[in-house]
């Protein structure tokens, strides 16, 4: 089969350096417990080393989040890399010597299952499920070897396993970031070749199969071409943490979804979040209100520290809409993503829901020491890859405006309406000047807004104007504690500046205001 790939992974050149970052078989055991061992190419662990230090994740790294650990541990020793053929060759035995009886075994495996058999990374496999065999001599070394069919592989690692007394889950690959055609919106699948060939063999063998190709592509398919980009990264093969992670969700889905299969009952539960959206009535849509303290603060003093998210449902007709502030002070648009707590808004949205968000008060700061909640600066494509320090673990880190082009696009996706704000404006001036942020997270955020085609609402502007006007003694009033954090007055201020910047739009939402 022809290298599709184009991809240059060279971790099967340094195997005894891959041999001592990837577990021993069978070493996270506890007590009688069983393992689930992870049999994989990059597209379930990547790099030699497997820790995301070149902004690849395989779903792997993940599929542990979805196992209660008192139960069941998970092991990833899957390589990047390796075909059905080399790893069986060269790895699995390493695995079997930790299995036991009544421990399972997932393998994904194909993606590397093509291009010579007999040079260069002689990985490749014959086509097919059937008995077929060729006697090979490796040209650079002069070793020679019997090559089989990619479901003799697979076959093999099935009987193999079941002789340990293990239970064999065969997997399909996952999904590239691959369409039909140009303007297709049909991911391409696996169906016709690895993904048609496992699913033969497991049916041959008796043992389940997951299409774990199909479950992510559907995803995909729902998702859109811009959003599956950020699926992946570097290339069109290996994910990012986000395209791992859907990868991991769709094989606990896959689980579930076979009938009888015992592993199920090692699942956690799926977690359901009762609270966000909570306040929707029937045929009444809901305005979320993202962002950070000067969105939601305490909230509760009136001489205290007030966010505008908990007092703009003043302004809002709640015959009509309902209000639900779930902004989190201290947040950066990045770490209100890494915390979950976007997702949480993304899974309540509903079609014809309202996001108004407002992040940039804590976006410029460090980035990997310290808080570790800043962003690289502007509204580009950029990323990076760094160490985090608190906790040894690799991430990759996007521009201020990236972050909110994904919220936009997301709340798209849910057929919801995205209205984003600049930062409020702070208590400092000069020369009898209010600041403004017109060059940065103003700016930046503008044009997130006219990229990803979102409503955009110059919040610092409109109350920095107001400010402006009444001077700084009168000013103060407006704020307390600080020059960020906003009294209960300016607070109410802030809302109404907000819903002055809706009047001159044609965003549906200034329908549901009061006056």
């Amino acid at each position: 089969m022809k290298d599709v790939n184009n991809v240059i992974d060279n971790t099967l050149d340094s195997l005894n350096k891959a041999r001592t970052a990837r577990p021993v078989a069978g070493a996270s055991r506890k007590g009688n417990n069983p393992v689930l061992f992870l049999v994989g190419n990059s597209t379930m662990r990547t790099g030699t080393l497997g820790n995301g230090n070149n902004g690849q994740w395989g779903w792997g790294y993940y599929a542990g989040d979805f196992f209660d650990t008192d139960k069941i541990t998970v092991e990833n020793h899957a390589l990047g890399g390796t075909s059905s053929r080399t790893f069986y060759t060269r790895l699995w035995p390493d695995v079997l010597k930790g299995i036991r009886p009544g421990d399972w075994v997932i393998i994904e495996l194909g993606h590397n299952d093509n291009g010579p058999y007999d040079s260069g990374r002689a990985r490749a496999s014959i086509p097919g499920i059937g008995k077929d065999s060729l006697p090979v001599t490796i040209k650079e070394t002069g070793a020679k070897e019997t090559v089989y069919t990619y479901g003799e592989y697979m076959r093999r690692f099935v009987q193999e396993a079941k002789a340990k007394g293990a239970h064999p889950i065969l997997v399909s690959l996952t999904p590239r970031n691959a369409w039909e055609d140009k303007d297709s919106t049909i991911v391409t699948r696996v169906n016709k070749t690895f993904g048609l060939w496992a699913k033969q063999i497991a049916k041959e063998q008796k043992v389940p199969f997951i299409d774990l190709n199909d479950i992510s592509a559907r995803k995909f398919e729902k998702f859109g071409k811009e959003k599956v980009q950020y699926m992946f990264y570097l290339d069109r093969i290996h994910t990012s943490a986000f395209g791992a992670k859907v990868n991991a969700e769709s094989a606990a889905e896959g689980i579930r979804a076979c009938k009888g299969l015992e592993l199920t009952n090692y699942l956690k539960p799926v977690a359901k979040d009762t609270i966000t959206g909570s306040s929707r009535k029937k045929g009444r849509p809901v305005l979320f209100t993202i962002g950070d303290s000067t969105v939601k603060n305490n909230d509760k003093d009136e001489n205290g520290m007030w966010g505008w998210g908990s007092v703009i449902a003043d302004e809002f007709n709640l015959n009509k809409i309902s209000v639900e502030n779930c902004a989190m002070a201290g947040r950066s648009a990045r770490t209100f993503l890494d915390e979950g707590r976007w997702d949480k808004v993304y899974n309540a949205l509903k079609p014809g829901d309202f996001v108004l968000m407002q992040f940039g008060h804590n976006d410029g700061g460090d980035i990997h020491v310290g808080k570790a909640r800043g962003e690289l600066h502007g509204s580009g494509e950029e990323s990076k890859v760094f160490l985090m320090e608190a906790t040894g673990k690799y991430q990759v880190v996007y521009t201020f405006g990236w972050y909110l082009r994904k919220f936009i696009r997301d709340v798209k996706e849910k057929g919801a309406i995205p209205v984003v704000l600049s930062h409020t404006p702070r208590n400092k001036w000069k020369d009898g000047q209010i600041e403004r942020n017109t060059d940065t997270y103003g700016q930046w955020a503008k044009d997130a807004a006219e990229k990803a085609g979102a409503y955009y609402i110059d919040l610092n502007k409109l109350s920095a104007d107001k400010l402006q006007q009444m001077g700084p003694e009168k000013a103060a009033a407006f704020f307390n504690n600080d020059h960020t954090h906003t009294s209960l007055q300016g607070a109410r201020m802030n809302a109404r500046s907000i819903v002055e910047g809706l009047k001159a739009t044609d965003c549906p939402l200034k329908k549901y205001c009061t006056d």
